[in-house]
């Protein structure tokens, strides 16, 4: 997923360069809307093959598959980041 690269290293790379890191929060926004803007696209193509405007299946099936996987691999993302804090959780204080 296009918003999820260059999280490590953008944070190991902060110390030298000076340059801001976006926030974790402010990633996980990014990618989320990226999610969105596929699921829409694929949408909007679903539509528009239906009403004779997009004679192209391969162009629809291409969207949707794109969206499909952005969202998997949010959900996996999403799974880590709750095994994570399931995990902090489980440590003695």
């Amino acid at each position: 997923m296009p918003g999820w690269s260059g999280g490590a290293a953008a944070t190991a790379d902060s110390g030298s360069s000076g340059s801001a890191v976006p926030s974790f929060g402010a990633t996980l926004l990014r990618a989320i809307r990226e999610v969105n803007r596929l699921e829409n696209q694929a949408q909007e193509s679903q539509i528009k093959l239906a009403a004779g405007e997009i004679t192209d299946i391969h162009q629809v099936m291409l969207a949707a598959e794109k969206a499909d996987l952005a969202l998997e691999m949010t959900l996996a993302v999403r799974n880590k980041i709750l095994e994570a804090y399931q995990e902090i959780m489980r440590m003695p204080v």
